[in-house]
């Protein structure tokens, strides 16, 4: 059950000690009820609609904004509100601490307490957002409280930045993978605890050359119980897509036992080594798989012009509809010009 293996932030009480940092209120322990204060231009508003969206659902809610004259808040959340929870090793790796930013199904401030064993083994800070589960908006509050997460601890302590990682467990893991995908150059790896989805399609891609950074260095790791059939076959889909779309650092762990449940200590603890190790691909075949996708998109959108040309303006749309769910970020710009050369042709 998950309430046997985790605990709530005030059922445990560690005493906080300095820690060598450039900071001077970086502290150990468990820290509960922590309120941030710096603000990142990766979670601003603008910026999650073109990474997290696909290109033309942005438009579309530019234009929505534009159209009832009320424009985007820069940030989408007020920190000054929002509570973190927070566990730091005493010790300090060599080379920086690890980050895992944890999203959670539940609303609460909760740190899996048999997880603190394995994060002090492998220097790994855990940060999470409270009022950030299942129910809460996705691009309004979970997806930027886990990269403000990130920002802050990366501000207050030593963190190597080889080694920032975002995860979380059942819904929480589907938005870390959300997350994941649209900022590798934050994420360069991701730990998906008995939660997945496809990408393309369910999950947008981003703009082509966050993409290609996702290819090439980010690592996904699929931890399930052996007895969660419904997100067993979902993790099957999902590694297909990854598959599908040139992504070949991934790693599976399935928990012997288990259920529907929070990884134990020794499946995270060897997660943990497997986000450690160097992203490997063979150049060949990512090159070859990259230009077997370029190829299908030019054909398709070469079609939406061909539509547009001989006068079938509807087609055209619908087809350049299902490249944009499909492409996502990789068909624009071009998917962008497509859009006003229809909205520019008589009906």
């Amino acid at each position: 059950m998950i309430a046997r293996c985790l605990l709530m932030l005030g059922a445990l009480s560690m005493p906080l000690h300095a820690v060598a940092s450039d900071t001077p209120t970086a502290a150990v322990g468990l820290l509960r009820n922590v309120v941030f204060t710096d603000y990142s231009p990766l979670s601003r508003s603008a910026e999650l609609a073109r990474r997290l969206l696909s290109p033309l659902n942005a438009l579309h809610v530019h234009r929505e904004s534009m159209r009832s004259n009320q424009a985007m808040r820069e940030q989408p959340v007020d920190l000054a509100h929002e509570r973190f929870a927070v566990y730091v090793p005493a010790k300090v790796p060599p080379h920086g601490y690890a980050l895992l930013v944890f999203v959670p199904p539940w609303q609460g401030a909760i740190v899996p307490a048999p997880w603190i064993a394995a994060l002090d083994r492998h220097g790994v800070i855990f940060v999470s957002a409270t009022n950030s589960g299942n129910d809460a908006n996705l691009i309004d509050r979970r997806e930027p409280l886990a990269l403000l997460a990130a920002q802050n601890i990366i501000r207050r302590y030593p963190v190597d930045p080889q080694r920032i990682y975002i995860g979380g467990f059942s819904g929480g893991s589907r938005v870390a993978m959300r997350v994941a995908l649209g900022y590798p150059d934050l994420f360069h790896g991701v730990l998906l605890d008995a939660g997945s989805d496809p990408i393309g399609e369910q999950i947008p891609l981003p703009p082509a050359e966050l993409f290609r950074q996702f290819q090439d260095s980010t690592r996904l790791v699929y931890v399930t119980g052996q007895h969660d059939d419904a997100n067993l076959a979902m993790d099957v889909l999902s590694r297909k897509s990854m598959q599908t779309w040139c992504v070949s650092n991934v790693d599976v762990e399935t928990a012997p036992w288990a259920w529907h449940a929070v990884a134990d200590p020794a499946i995270l603890d060897h997660a943990l080594h497997m986000l450690d190790k160097d992203a490997q691909h063979n150049p060949d075949q990512l090159a070859d798989c990259r230009a077997h996708i370029e190829r299908q998109l030019t054909d398709q959108l070469q079609q939406v012009s061909t539509l547009l040309a001989n006068g079938r303006r509807d087609d055209a749309r619908t087809l350049l509809q299902k490249i944009d769910a499909h492409y996502g970020g990789l068909a624009a710009p071009r998917s962008i010009e497509l859009t006003g050369q229809i909205d520019a042709q008589p009906p």
